[in-house]
């Protein structure tokens, strides 16, 4: 699976490597390229997943605000609900493409 921004790919993982939860893959944070996300300071916490990191996606001249996001401290019972340990996993907004 790969996640792709204006034709440059951004992250990519086997799928089985990857979570999907409530619609979207979260890929696993080695499977980025580190180089296309800058922290952004939007605060949200999930009620059952716990405090959530967004980071603006930056490929080239374009910025994708808040495009990415990870749930580095996971609250009790969210690894049971999804069936698989997703701290530090990252998700993806519809702006960015996710794909075989």
């Amino acid at each position: 699976m790969k996640a792709v921004v204006d034709g440059t790919t951004i992250a990519e993982a086997q799928q089985e490597d990857l979570a999907h939860i409530e619609g979207n893959w979260y890929f696993p944070r080695s499977s980025l390229v580190s180089e296309f996300f800058v922290e952004s300071p939007t605060a949200y916490t999930c009620p059952w997943k716990g405090a959530a990191q967004y980071f603006d996606v930056k490929v080239g001249d374009k910025v994708v605000k808040d495009g990415a996001w990870s749930y580095s401290d996971l609250r009790p019972g969210a690894v049971e609900r999804v069936g698989k340990d997703f701290a530090g996993f990252v998700a993806f907004d519809r702006s960015v493409t996710v794909g075989e």
